[in-house]
């Protein structure tokens, strides 16, 4: 089967570990005990239960939005590619993670923490039950392969919730399966933890993956989050290792195309790593299984065949920086913003309605698979019509996000029956081009600038090779993306490569924890704050503090502890 998550018999087992008076020891109703999923069944199970919380959901397709994998709302609203969009009145605390100016109190931080503890747990307790199964309580143990495998796709997915915390809060506590159901304190950096897990799961894992399964966790995955958390921790040798090694076993990116990462018919390809498996149409859960975390993002009101619900719109800011110059390459000195194109925003009358795209823009291709700007094809819908496709143009922008949207002609089989907008479209947490320009960040800080420039045009070079997008058998621009010839120094090859990143990986929620990792965010978000709030009233005079790195514990997390768990520094 495709997707490993749609057994979900095991899911309500969650809280046995923590039942220690007589009178919790009876057997819950519908619910399964310790005892019986001691047996192979049952930890396979637990395990599939565990990989069922990568799409952030549990009770319901809606309202995870905060904890989609993608990480569209801080990962990229809260850095300068998104807007939330929609009205200023919908989801209105998701206005406050844009300006930086969440409380304690504010629900997506909650669902997000709730979510990510909840898979913990899950991984938790398929290593409790695995372990008391080996050690010979329960029916047939695993054979020593088999119980070392689960080992490592337990830690690597607990792994992976941990990062999601911990990039957003610094500080939260780390429990694992024996301190499980006891309050921790949160007052260590647990990146080590989370690193010692990685390596565990690199060191078990196989690099193929069971038949018809292709969600499942391999060594390659556990490589590729390796390397990325050793580079969220500056180790860029390590990092650097554990990245080339999966550039090695995977197929030229050159030769793979762009597009193939955002097309529902060509998911698990060969660029996917890291995937968040989605199941929509045929699992009998009505979209439970599917991409709804990204449910909200589609274009609004008169487009077809999708219009809910208006919001993640790309800014004025990342439009821009699809600007190259005659010789195709970035305008890394920031000159992008200068004669910004805005699209048709700010005209009225006739010239709103006459408008027509400007065709002599020079624009890197990546533009038209990330953002749909009016007068130019979307996808397979037709031509993007402008304001009637936006809910609020003045609160969210002229554009719209294409990244996580499918073709009008995979609506009946890509989407969840009498609900078009949760859609079975994958979620690539990390994409071998990712992995590339991550290995090239390495490379600049281990002064290989050659590997540093190869891998960068590489990235390039494949994107030169998108087919273009025309109008009436036309460009819709001028088109024109080279690689670099060199790179002479360390900061100009530093400031390439995360231009880069911003270009190929803009909105897939990467952002905004690419620069606070780089400790740019302040400068990088209040000169943005200062262009983009000359267009949208609610981004001017915002500044950006040290504690905005982060964000607040949320604050029931720290009256259900009685005071063990603190507040995040800062707030």
């Amino acid at each position: 089967m495709k997707h490993i998550k749609n057994i979900f018999l095991f899911f309500l087992i969650l809280s046995f570990v923590s039942c220690k008076k007589d009178f919790l020891t009876l057997n819950p109703q519908a619910e399964l005990t310790a005892e019986q999923l001691t047996s192979q069944d049952g930890v396979e199970g637990l395990l599939v239960g565990a990989y069922g919380l990568l799409n952030g959901n549990i009770n319901g397709t809606w309202g995870n939005y905060a904890a989609a994998p993608s990480q569209w709302l801080i990962g990229e609203v809260a850095s300068d590619n998104a807007h939330k969009g929609s009205s200023v009145g919908d989801q209105p605390n998701m206005n406050a993670i844009e300006q930086h100016a969440p409380t304690s109190t504010n629900d997506n931080l909650s669902l997000l923490y709730n979510r990510c503890f909840e898979g913990v747990q899950r991984c938790n307790n398929t290593l409790k039950i695995l372990a008391d199964l080996q050690a010979g309580k329960g029916t047939t143990k695993f054979a020593d392969a088999r119980a070392k495998e689960i080992q490592g796709e337990a830690r690597l997915l607990r792994a992976h919730y941990y990062f999601f915390l911990v990039r957003v809060f610094k500080l939260v506590p780390y429990v694992t399966e024996a301190n499980s159901g006891t309050f921790v304190p949160n007052d260590k950096d647990i990146y080590p933890n989370i690193i010692d897990d990685l390596q565990f799961a690199v060191a078990n894992l196989n690099t193929t993956k069971p038949k018809n399964q292709k969600g499942r966790m391999d060594k390659y995955a556990a490589q590729a989050y390796l390397g990325k958390v050793l580079l969220y921790q500056k180790r860029y040798a390590e990092a650097y290792t554990q990245l080339n090694a999966v550039i090695l076993a995977k197929p030229d990116l050159t030769t793979l195309p762009y597009n193939d990462n955002f097309d529902i018919t060509k998911e698990d390809g060969p660029e996917s790593i890291v995937v968040v498996e989605n199941s929509v149409g045929t699992d009998g859960t009505g979209g439970e299984n599917g991409n709804v975390g990204d449910m909200l993002n589609f274009p609004y009101g008169g487009a077809t065949p999708i219009n809910c619900c208006g919001f993640f719109q790309p800014t004025l800011d990342l439009a821009n920086s699809f600007k190259v110059n005659a010789a195709g390459i970035p305008l890394l000195d920031g000159s992008y913003r200068t004669n910004p194109y805005l699209s048709d925003l700010g005209l009225t009358g006739a010239a709103k309605t006459n408008y027509q795209v400007d065709r002599t823009l020079a624009l890197d291709p990546r533009i038209e698979s990330t953002i749909g700007r009016r007068g130019v094809p979307y996808r397979d819908w037709g031509i993007m019509a402008g304001d009637s496709w936006i809910r609020d143009a003045s609160n969210g922008g002229p554009f719209v996000a294409v990244k996580n949207s499918i073709e009008a002609s995979q609506i009946a089989s890509g989407t969840a029956p009498g609900s078009t907008n949760v859609t079975g479209l994958n979620v690539n947490l990390i994409r071998l081009a990712d992995i590339y320009l991550m290995a090239a960040e390495c490379a600049v800080e281990t002064s290989d600038l050659p590997r540093a420039l190869a891998l960068v045009n590489a990235v390039r070079l494949r994107a030169a090779k998108i087919v273009p997008a025309t109008i009436n058998g036309s460009a819709a621009a001028v088109y024109r993306v080279n690689p670099y010839p060199a790179f002479p120094n360390a900061d100009y090859a530093r400031n390439a490569v995360r231009f880069e990143r911003r270009l190929e990986l803009a909105m897939e929620g990467h952002r905004f924890f690419d620069l606070v990792r780089w400790g740019i965010a302040k400068q990088t978000l209040e000169s943005y704050f200062t262009f983009e709030g000359g267009y949208f009233d609610y981004l001017k005079g915002i500044t950006f503090e040290t504690r905005d790195e982060h964000f607040p514990l949320p604050q029931d997390q720290i009256d259900r502890s009685n005071g063990t768990l603190k507040q995040s520094p800062g707030y």
